[in-house]
């Protein structure tokens, strides 16, 4: 038996698509100096699936790629998103007038995208 074209056509839009989720990306960032050292906050948006397919941390970095620090998202956020976590207790370099922040997520690594956050 031969099943018409328009009838494959219906049935493929009907099937649901599988959620895919690309890399993660950091959205926002804001930073509070608190005494000598600064506390960041990162917004990030990933399309999380659950367990095996979700953003697992953040790092701040110096623009010469020197890491700062890294905050390990001990979860998946499927049902919040965008979020935003933080990170206290970083100590930025004499003269660094800015730092970059990249997500993490556990399938594609480090994502392509950064985003350069200025201190003030």
């Amino acid at each position: 038996m031969r099943i018409p074209a328009f009838c494959l056509a219906l049935l493929a839009a009907l099937l649901p698509l599988p959620v895919v989720a690309g890399e993660a990306d950091i959205i926002d960032a804001s930073a509070q100096r608190v005494g000598d050292q600064w506390r960041i906050s990162a917004t990030i948006r990933h399309a999380d699936t659950g367990w095996d397919h979700y953003a697992d941390g953040w790092s701040v970095n110096t623009p010469d790629g020197t890491e700062l620090g890294y905050r390990t998202l001990a979860h998946p956020h499927e049902n919040e998103q965008p979020f935003t976590r933080s990170l206290g207790g970083i100590t930025v370099p004499d003269g660094v007038s800015e730092v970059v922040i990249r997500a993490h997520d556990s399938v594609h690594g480090w994502s392509d995208e950064t985003y350069t956050l200025q201190l003030q």
